[in-house]
């Protein structure tokens, strides 16, 4: 029997499995390119979701730079001389009226709800204005002189400052102990007061 021109011998070397690698092969190559195709369209769309909030990022600080221009603009119209006369008696009058709307009989009543027996108020100067809010409402600050015969009771004082929707957390600025002329010890107290109506 003569080879064959192209030098395989089938009698010999009988037909392989050509057929199948290149149906495999092919079904690899097939899967890779898919693979590829959609790893292309995730890094596409990812690359347009970025391109986008580059976007709106800008657009955002656009706005923002607006926006301080314009606050610069207005702080500059406030600082001047002539308008900040006008801001000063401007609060000077929200403090008069702050200050007048607070009722001395209905802040007694309120001291009376809250003080233990053994403590005598002393004194109590004109109501603060304060510039913070305490729990989102505007108050005043009281500036109390107390005294008491028991060290302890000013504790209970303190629990009970707290403890009121009328008053916040009470801060000690100075204290006396008792002298000849005077048994007391005298403790001076600031608390935040909202009024109620």
């Amino acid at each position: 029997m003569k080879n064959s021109p192209s030098g395989i011998n089938l009698a010999s070397q009988p037909f392989g499995r050509e057929r199948a690698e290149t149906a495999l092969l092919t079904a690899i190559c097939s899967v890779l390119f898919l693979s590829f195709c959609v790893f292309m369209a995730l890094f596409l769309q990812e690359r347009s979701q970025a391109s986008a909030l580059r976007r709106t990022i800008a657009s955002e600080s656009r706005t923002r730079d607006t926006f301080q221009r314009q606050q610069n603009q207005f702080q500059a119209i406030i600082a001047r001389p002539t308008n900040a006369d006008v801001f000063s008696k401007s609060v000077f009058y929200n403090q008069l009226i702050a200050r007048r709307a607070v009722s001395w009989t209905k802040v007694f009543e309120d001291l009376q709800k809250v003080m233990p027996n053994n403590i005598q108020l002393v004194a109590l100067r004109l109501p603060q204005v304060a510039a913070e809010e305490v729990g989102g409402q505007n108050h005043v600050e009281l500036d109390m002189l107390v005294g008491t015969q028991q060290p302890q009771a000013i504790l209970t004082l303190l629990k009970q400052f707290g403890a009121s929707s009328l008053f916040g957390p009470a801060t000690i600025s100075s204290q006396q102990p008792p002298t000849q002329n005077d048994p007391l010890f005298r403790y001076r107290l600031s608390v935040p007061y909202v009024q109620s109506f």
